[in-house]
């Protein structure tokens, strides 16, 4: 069983996301910002990161920039309510393999987690 690791400040998102994550056959984990996710990211194997960028203490970017430093293989999905073309820019540059903004319909979220991973 492929297993996601699903980074947000909300509460709320968090657990959404990783419910949903769950329903369709993934094993699925929660850190509540960048801080957290690294620690877990660095000490477990995950399959599939998916993170918010905006969050307290460690954004996303930094995190994905961070992690990249150890680990360039996994697939990273940033989301954002921030569509705008030069936050998509910093994110790939980061090292994020796919950039989606919220909200995103569950369906759109299980296909691509489903396409960068099996």
């Amino acid at each position: 069983m492929k297993k996601v690791l699903v980074v947000d400040d909300s509460r709320f998102v968090r657990n959404f996301h990783t419910n949903l994550l769950k329903a369709a056959g993934f094993k699925a984990d929660g850190a509540m910002d960048g801080v957290e996710a690294l620690e877990k990211a660095l000490s477990n194997k995950y399959d599939l990161i998916l993170s918010d960028i905006n969050m307290p203490n460690m954004d996303g970017i930094v995190f994905v920039e961070k992690y990249r430093q150890s680990d360039n293989e996994t697939p990273i999905i940033m989301i954002s309510t921030q569509a705008e073309a030069a936050n998509k820019e910093k994110a790939i540059q980061a090292g994020a393999n796919l950039y989606i903004v919220k909200p995103v319909k569950p369906n759109t979220l299980v296909l691509h987690v489903k396409m960068l991973v099996g």
